[in-house]
């Protein structure tokens, strides 16, 4: 498998449907690379389901999509044990939680019990059910859409959930020119439909494992460590990272450096990734009168590169 080439694949199919948004694709694609989960959050129909669908498709992998509402139950996504008279006993119907990408739209019209059910499944890739523990497929993603939060009927993610999501995206309006491209081109669901796929999920993990492999240097994990102190300093939030965020950072920042065809990070992979990294862990200093973007591009401004 010639590596270039198959990412820049995936990448024009993308682009064949999410037009003029080539960063966020790029973002998305480093994510599922490093192996983490995607949260996607905007307005209504700026194309988050969309993407999600396209996602699978170019990367081969199963699909299962649940509406979030504020009447779902955890069972809705695990799956429940039903007595059958026939064998009289107790059978496991999977919900939909076990696919390969799972699609949850809306996550946050959900209330937080049911957004906690996702907790142990994004982290462990596996469900604890009735006493037994049930492993997810592999590879496994979340992927989901997060309407802003002055929307009527939207609960905030708990802080815990927030920080299993590797990155968090924000696509936007498109420009007038790819704009124009959507009112004349074909529906966006054919034009997903038709997608072929670029990728099996035994290549995808094939490379998930050349992500692993990508040289990080000393001096720039110095650089990494030191955007995270900066983060807990006092300076700039109220709280600074966790470790966890940290390894998150250095992984999409490998997965970065493999889509630009090279085997090492410089410190432009990690300026290229922090902020979907770690911007939606972190809450800013009141007196610094930034939203969390802002503050965390200033941040950066302000660390010395190695």
């Amino acid at each position: 498998m010639n590596t270039k080439n198959t990412i820049n694949t995936i990448l024009a199919y993308l682009g064949d449907v999410i037009v003029g948004k080539p960063a966020q694709l790029q973002d998305c694609l480093a994510c599922m690379l490093a192996g983490g989960h995607l949260l996607i959050e905007d307005v209504p129909g700026v194309g988050k389901t969309t993407l999600a669908h396209a996602l699978a498709k170019t990367l081969g992998l199963q699909f299962s999509r649940v509406q979030f509402t504020s009447d779902l139950m955890p069972s809705d996504l695990v799956g429940v044990s039903v007595y059958e008279r026939s064998t009289e006993s107790f059978v496991f119907h999977p919900g939909p939680l076990f696919t390969q990408i799972l699609l949850a739209d809306e996550i946050n019209r959900a209330s937080p019990r049911t957004q906690s059910a996702l907790l142990e499944a994004m982290e462990e890739h596996q469900v604890s059910l009735e006493g037994e523990t049930r492993a997810l497929a592999q590879p496994f993603f979340v992927i989901a859409t997060q309407n802003p939060l002055d929307q009527i009927g939207t609960h905030a993610l708990p802080e815990s959930q927030m920080d299993r999501f590797m990155m968090r995206i924000t696509l936007g309006y498109p420009d007038r020119l790819s704009e124009r491209k959507l009112l004349q081109g074909q529906e966006r669901r054919h034009l997903v439909d038709a997608l072929p796929a670029a990728l099996t999920p035994e290549l995808l993990l094939t490379l998930q494992s050349a992500v692993v492999q990508v040289h990080a240097a000393e001096p720039l994990l110095d650089y990494v460590q030191d955007l995270i102190e900066a983060t807990r300093n006092g300076q700039w939030f109220v709280q600074g990272l966790s470790p966890r965020a940290g390894i998150a950072l250095l992984r999409v920042a490998k997965a970065r450096a493999l889509l630009q065809g090279r085997d090492y990070v410089a410190p432009d992979d990690v300026q290229d990734v922090i902020v979907p990294t770690i911007a939606h862990r972190l809450v800013p200093l009141p007196r610094c009168g930034r939203d969390a973007v802002a503050q965390v591009r200033a941040m950066v401004a302000a660390v010395p590169l190695p």
